[in-house]
């Protein structure tokens, strides 16, 4: 591959890099970077900036706000996005229900909720996972009857990501019991979340954060029209949405900026007559990240070059792998750098007061989760095995 950008990706890229560092406020984007808890009002400003000038959807098909760009111009977008530390749109929307509807959806639906779906007028949640079906989706129990014009929704949803924020939520159910695989008779349902009978429970994180949720239906009303696409092909459209949702799934703007982080911290912290970054044994951590965040970055730019009618490559599954860990890497980093310092921390401490020392743990055990979202790392390892490196087991 050729590594340098064509001249017509180069001024692609500069016009991404002026417009999120001089058109995103500087306030937001240092609270962005700063980290803590998603606050709400940043995400829907950042968005509808984004949608105003056409860059919030860029995937969508373009009569719905997508823009006719190249794969290897969307990594270019999400990357100087990450790089300049702007809140990405919500990804609930732009990547995963949004394409569904514009792919399945009836025209109704379409006109009703894309609109508001790119602008952030509606902010969605997933209704995937349940207590007893995570990696096993297909187990799900949540159930919807179909009783008139209206299904009948009962059952629980768990680790529902900023559902407490949330307008509607995407589900799936189970509208046939007794299909011959548990994969079939499940269907794509859209409900609000101010429907009688649906309740919100916050689940506490480790590091003291609430992001995630339980939302439990009770003889939940949802009209009959707010089902995507047929009844029972619900399976088709959550694979889909899967494949979106894996969009940008190696953070190469994040973690870069998040090492150069790491380096100016590192250039705090008094070591003897200098600082930890004189320190060889920590300069050659930082050498080695730097070396696999290269590598990593000229895959990306090759994977995404090579993709074919919007097809993924499947090596896509080794950017989800190495991308997940390199952020793990560079975040235990930080961590140890901050050492002691890092045992007492403030989770979403920001402001005139904030210290980076009080973001640097409980931000390295959320993006635990890395290794599981987007696909688990187990999952992505037999892909490659399997599907790139041909192993039979």
């Amino acid at each position: 591959m050729h590594r340098k950008l064509s001249d017509e990706d180069a001024a692609f890229q500069t016009k991404m890099r002026e417009f999120f560092t001089t058109e995103i406020p500087q306030d937001l984007r240092d609270r962005w970077h700063a980290g803590g808890e998603v606050e709400p009002d940043d995400v829907r400003q950042s968005q509808r900036l984004l949608n105003a000038a056409g860059l919030a959807v860029p995937g969508w098909p373009t009569e719905y706000g997508g823009q006719d760009r190249t794969e290897l111009q969307r990594h270019i977008w999400l990357s100087e996005m990450q790089a300049a530390s702007v809140p990405p749109p919500l990804a609930f929307n732009a990547n995963m229900v949004g394409p569904v509807i514009a792919a399945f959806g009836s025209e109704e639906l379409k006109k009703r909720f894309l609109p508001d779906t790119a602008n952030l007028d509606i902010w969605w949640c997933q209704g995937f996972s349940e207590p007893d079906a995570g990696s096993d989706l297909a187990s799900l129990r949540t159930t919807a009857v179909r009783e008139g014009d209206e299904y009948v929704v009962n059952g629980q949803k768990t680790w529902t990501t900023l559902g407490q924020h949330a307008d509607w939520i995407f589900a799936l159910v189970r509208t046939d019991p007794d299909a011959p695989k548990k994969q079939q008779g499940i269907s794509f349902l859209l409900i609000d979340m101010k429907s009688p009978g649906v309740t919100v429970r916050p689940i506490q994180l480790i590091d003291g954060g609430h992001e995630v949720n339980e939302v439990f239906f009770e003889n939940v009303r949802v009209p009959a029209d707010q089902l995507v696409g047929e009844e029972n092909k619900g399976w088709d459209y959550a694979k889909f949405l899967l494949g979106n949702e894996r969009v940008g799934v190696a953070p190469v703007g994040s973690i870069k900026r998040r090492l150069a982080d790491a380096k100016t911290y590192a250039s705090q912290v008094r070591s003897g007559d200098g600082t930890l970054l004189d320190e060889p044994l920590l300069a050659a951590r930082i050498a080695e990240l730097e070396t696999q965040i290269m590598a990593l970055e000229l895959t990306v730019l090759r994977v995404a070059a090579g993709s074919k009618e919007g097809k993924p490559d499947p090596a896509s599954s080794i950017l989800k792998l190495r991308g997940s860990q390199l952020q793990q890497d560079v975040l235990e980093l930080i961590v140890d750098i901050a050492g002691p310092s890092a045992l007492s921390w403030e989770s979403g401490a920001l402001g005139a007061e904030w210290d980076w020392t009080a973001s640097a743990m409980p931000t390295y055990l959320n993006f635990r989760k890395a290794s599981i979202y987007g696909g688990s790392n187990e999952v992505q390892r037999q892909i490659i095995a399997t599907g790139i490196l041909g192993l039979k087991g």
